[in-house]
């Protein structure tokens, strides 16, 4: 039974986060490495107030992710495939080895920069919960009948089966959330996200990222680097390249992309810090799956459990 790290995406983030992290030489390198890369105290960014930034939650969350992955791997806790949900494939790649760490955070530094300038405000995210896919595009398609370029409504992540996360302006959510509920949904929930992701809001700002990556270095992962968007295994630097500068303005696929990774013979997930959002999501799988997260877990258990993975027990 082979071994996937999975990286959540922003609204997973939480004050204290980084601050949890072990205290050990690989995260004090780690914490290190941001500091020089970014000429910036990152422990600086774990406040509520902070974390409200588009920028600094995105920073956060990639150093968590690669110091916490870090740490489980010294220990010989090592996954052989990893898949990243939106600034979660950063961490990811940084991870498979497809690209430097420093690197990484500063094109995420400028990603989170790009998209917090382009929708400072009046923007966002809501997930409707306790409907399909099908249903709520067809829920969109009748909003958006009409509607302006401003208050047009985006499918922007098929998180689950039921639970489907859709994009736009403020005012455009305000309409959506009385339509679900009308068309059966049992909870329409605000994410805790500022900048309306993954869907063709966000094609300028994953543009001028494209032309900042361009002279970065992308390699061929070490492991197995699967791709939320595509929804597939990608295997160039170059692909890689173009799935994380792009994402930001790409539908997520997570269920699917989890049933892929299941077919591909990686049995046991564990996630990242800060939390447990995507072992929620996780799907059901024949045959059966794990899906674990390392905050509910604990370090030694999942030590222990990744040990007996990759011992094929």
């Amino acid at each position: 039974m082979s071994v996937v790290f999975t990286f959540p995406g922003q609204g997973a983030q939480r004050p204290g986060m980084l601050a949890d992290l072990p205290d050990n030489d690989i995260v004090t390198d780690t914490l290190a490495t941001a500091r020089a890369a970014l000429g910036e105290d990152v422990c600086a960014l774990d406040t509520r107030a902070a974390l409200a930034d588009t920028r600094a939650v995105q920073i956060a969350l990639c150093v968590v992710g690669v110091a916490a992955a870090r740490d489980l791997i010294q220990a010989g806790a090592a996954p052989a495939a990893v898949m990243g949900l939106s600034i979660g494939a950063w961490p990811a790649a940084v991870i498979a080895g497809a690209l430097d760490f420093a690197d990484a955070l500063r094109l995420v530094a400028e990603r989170g920069r790009l998209m917090g300038e382009a929708y400072p405000e009046g923007y966002g995210m809501v997930a409707v919960i306790g409907l399909s896919v099908a249903a709520v595009g067809a829920l969109l398609d009748e909003l958006n009948i009409g509607a302006g370029a401003a208050d047009t409504l985006y499918l922007a992540n098929v998180n689950a089966d039921q639970q489907i996360v859709v994009a736009g302006a403020d005012s455009a959510l305000a309409r959506l959330e009385p339509a679900a509920a009308d068309a059966g949904a049992p909870r329409v929930v605000r994410l805790d996200m500022a900048v309306p992701s993954h869907c063709a809001l966000m094609l300028t700002p994953a543009g001028q990222l494209e032309a900042m990556a361009r002279d970065v270095i992308f390699r061929e992962p070490q492991l197995a680097y699967f791709s939320a968007n595509r929804r597939r295994r990608l295997w160039t630097g170059a692909e890689i390249r173009d799935d994380l500068v792009w994402n930001m303005a790409r539908t997520v696929y997570w269920a699917d992309t989890a049933r892929i990774v299941a077919e591909a013979g990686f049995r046991l997930a564990v996630e990242m810090p800060p939390g447990h959002t995507l072992t929620r999501l996780q799907p059901p799988l024949e045959p059966p799956g794990e899906a674990i997260a390392l905050a509910d877990t604990g370090r030694a258990n999942t030590r222990a459990l990744v040990a007996r993975a990759q011992a094929g027990r």
